[in-house]
């Protein structure tokens, strides 16, 4: 973990930090949400809007050729963080949006079985739904994933395999390795949601032979509005394109075209230059500092977490399990508030503390294992201890009034 010159250091990069709420500083704690931004990540997309702001691959003029190669060096430094080619390394506006691609790319209809996972968010469980017939690994009572049910299913021979690296709602992490290695064996495509694992520890996809996985930069200190699809190179040419137009072609006559080599037959139109500018920014970042240091701090502050809250009997943490592999999210339940809306508005205009409560995007999943509004807290490096015993000691003063 970083020790308090250092945190000092890094909390100073974040102008966020300092803003207030009727002149208390605010303590963010929904990262896991969207990240913070530092002062670097911003300075490149201002360079880029400030300067000649021209369009990349679309001429030969010096400024197009500049940004051009900026932008291509912020997919090359993508690609260097999860170790594949740039080639492999699709920008697409979200993680919704790369998921529902390869779902749509595939091709896959009501014949074709996708293998999900009851924990996951949303977005790695509606595109498969509307596509495909769906099976659902299991949970078990304390809300970890039943890897019994997974190995299990398995069996079947599921065309695709949607797995979640990291839950949004717990932080608590699934074995990858362990399940991308029996898909692999069972002949299914392994797609991996990694939006909440890339921003806090290093992942290598050529080791874990995964065919696609994807993340959000606006979760790792970039911007939104911007995603990464990484794929397999012999994977992302079986996808059919979902979007046709300008930047995706090399030819094209009035009865044929023919589709640029990848991964740019994939990023039809004028892409989110600045975003991928300020991508390439806190990838930086993120570097100088040292993701095996901003996963150490991740660690610590989830034990942090999950240690106060099971101190405090008027609430329930989902997947409290404290020998599981988890990073700095932690989400809850109050028996006796089945709606957590009031606490969320007390504890943001009243103590300055921005978090989270509902259903996460993962309502199947709360509903199950909760049956109620949660709250989660998530934080990132940029947070310390004194945070974390800051929102828990106003938790309490909530609960002596309201639950």
């Amino acid at each position: 973990m970083f020790n308090a010159e250092q945190l000092a250091s890094i909390r100073n990069d974040f102008p966020g930090l300092k803003s207030e709420i009727d002149g208390r500083p605010i303590l963010y704690l929904d990262s896991a949400a969207t990240s913070l931004k530092p002062q670097a990540m911003i300075d490149a997309t201002v360079e880029y809007y400030g300067g000649v702001s021209s369009n990349v691959h679309r001429g030969k003029s010096y400024a197009i050729e500049l940004v051009s190669n900026k932008f291509e060096r912020a997919r090359y430094r993508t690609a260097e963080l999860i170790s594949c080619s740039g080639n492999e390394i699709v920008f697409v506006r979200n993680t919704t949006d790369a998921i529902n691609m390869v779902a749509s790319g595939l091709d896959l209809t009501k014949d074709d079985t996708v293998l999900i996972c009851a924990d996951s968010h949303h977005s790695h469980q509606l595109p498969w739904m509307a596509r495909a017939t769906t099976e659902i690994v299991n949970l078990l009572p304390d809300g970890g994933l039943d890897l019994d049910d997974y190995r299990k299913k398995i069996k079947n021979n599921p065309k695709v395999v949607a797995i979640t690296h990291c839950s949004n709602v717990t932080g608590v992490y699934n074995p990858l390795s362990e399940m991308a290695k029996l898909a692999k064996e069972n002949g299914a495509i392994v797609v991996v949601d990694a939006a909440q694992s890339i921003p806090h520890k290093k992942v290598n996809v050529l080791e874990l032979d995964i065919d696609f996985l994807t993340f959000s930069p606006h979760k790792m200190l970039g911007p939104t509005g911007l995603g990464v699809l990484y794929g397999k190179k012999d994977m992302l040419e079986k996808l059919t394109p979902n979007s046709f137009g300008g930047g995706m072609v090399d030819w094209v006559e009035l009865d044929n075209y023919r589709l640029r080599k990848l991964p740019h037959r994939l990023e039809a139109g004028t892409p989110h230059i600045a975003g991928v500018l300020g991508l390439g920014a806190s990838i930086d970042y993120l570097n100088s500092i040292g993701l095996d240091n901003v996963e150490a701090h991740d660690k610590h502050l989830g034990s942090k977490m999950l240690k106060l809250a099971q101190e405090r009997d008027y609430l329930k943490v989902i997947h409290p399990d404290p020998t599981a592999e988890r990073s700095a999210v932690l989400s809850f339940w109050v028996p006796t508030a089945p709606k957590l809306d009031d606490t969320a508005r007390v504890l943001s205009d009243t103590y300055g503390i921005m978090c989270r409560n509902g259903h996460l995007c993962a309502q199947p999943y709360i509903d199950q294992i909760a049956g109620a509004h949660v709250m989660r807290i998530s934080a990132y490096l940029y947070n310390n201890e004194s945070e974390i015993e800051r929102f828990f000691s106003a938790l309490d003063e909530i609960n002596s009034f309201m639950f």
